[in-house]
């Protein structure tokens, strides 16, 4: 590795008691609308809980109308998942945009959900969860 290749090296930590992380299936079905669609319907939801955040539900794709998606072009970076890609949804307006987020290549600590979504709950209308 060379200087600059040292320098512009991301820092990849690893989950622990200062900071846990924890995906567990979820047993409910999660239905999450916005502006009249039904945009995601799985009974395979993945809660993740890190830290003191919210927990949050990750979707796999194949549960995700995804052509009511559109790539963005904005990316984030967490040290303890990944490179996050987003989407916005087009039919939900502005508040809507870069709505939906994923690592499509999630650090070996999180790899479950890979292949999985999450939606920003204030940019979508509900992301209901139903027993059975």
């Amino acid at each position: 590795m060379t200087n600059n290749d040292q320098a512009s090296a991301k820092p990849i930590k690893i989950p622990g008691p200062n900071h846990p992380i924890a995906i567990e299936r979820n047993t409910h079905r999660v239905i999450v609308k916005i502006a009249d669609h039904v945009v995601a319907d799985t009974r395979h939801a993945l809660t993740l809980k890190e830290a003191s955040y919210p927990a949050v539900q990750y979707i796999p794709r194949e549960d995700v109308d995804m052509k009511l998606l559109e790539r963005t072009d904005h990316s984030t970076y967490c040290p303890y998942k990944g490179e996050c890609s987003y989407f916005s949804i087009p039919t939900g307006g502005e508040r809507a945009i870069n709505a939906v987020w994923t690592y499509e290549h999630p650090y070996e600590s999180v790899a479950p959900i890979k292949d999985h979504v999450a939606f920003y709950p204030d940019r979508v209308d509900a992301i209901e969860q139903i027993d059975g």
